[in-house]
């Protein structure tokens, strides 16, 4: 064999680990990008979870709270009511019951409306139709506005018949349960104002939206709650005399 094939021979087999060397080299590079983009992959699983155990965790707490809230609201009229009941059936005292003025009727079909409206604020507020639930939020509080005032117009009508807290244990009683659900509701109203103050502008942020469903949802509990507590008073006040 020559010298210049032998030659030609070592140069070939050369080339062939230059070109064995580089395709390697190439390979375990486009492993470690793919590598990394598995570590991107999960790195958005991550933050997506962390999200996730944000709003339970956020959920978990205003839901606590509310059920503290209305735990009290209940103990505090359970015990009205029991002590109405109680004087109610007792005939030694001078127990003086009245009918109820119109202006509480139209609180009663006011609260009513306050109610459905919510709802429907409520259920366009889980589809994301900002602007919609937005403007029935702004009717529920403008009626739970003209509830506190139909109430406050009971309470003068009724003064300027000579009824006042006074008068008989009814009357005492008749005040103190519609103001104290009143203050309950101007409580509400105040919480239906952070909602409308909140969301004033629209959100694009899932985590901001998130939070905005935790609070309307729990809002609402106590704002049915209110509902439902009036009409049982209605009931108390107007039938069991």
């Amino acid at each position: 064999m020559e010298v210049g094939t032998i030659k030609t021979i070592k140069d070939a087999n050369r080339k062939g680990k230059l070109e064995s060397a580089l395709i390697s080299s190439l390979g375990s590079k486009s492993g470690g990008s793919n590598g990394g983009g598995g570590n991107n992959g999960g790195g958005g699983d991550s933050r997506k979870n962390d999200f996730e155990q944000h709003s339970s965790s956020s959920g978990n707490k205003l839901q606590i709270s509310m059920w503290f809230i209305l735990l009290i609201v209940l103990m505090t009229f359970g015990g009205l009511v029991a002590a109405y009941i109680v004087l109610a059936t007792k005939k030694d005292l001078e127990w003086r019951p009245f009918n109820l003025p119109l202006q509480i009727w139209i609180s009663t079909l006011l609260i009513i409306l306050s109610s459905l409206s919510y709802k429907v604020s409520q259920n366009h507020f889980f589809k994301e139709n900002q602007a919609i639930a937005k403007k029935w939020l702004h009717i529920t509080t403008v009626l739970g506005g003209l509830f506190i005032i139909s109430q406050i117009l009971a309470w003068f009508a009724l003064m300027r018949s000579g009824i006042t807290v006074q008068a008989n244990p009814y009357a005492g009683f008749f005040y103190i349960l519609t103001g104290v659900h009143a203050a309950h509701v101007i409580g509400g109203i105040c919480a239906l104002g952070y909602i409308v103050r909140r969301t004033r502008y629209e959100t694009d942020s899932d985590k901001e939206m998130s939070e905005r469903k935790n609070v309307s949802r729990f809002v609402g509990w106590y704002w049915h709650f209110m509902d439902a507590l009036w009409l049982f008073l209605v009931v108390l006040l107007g039938f069991w005399k």
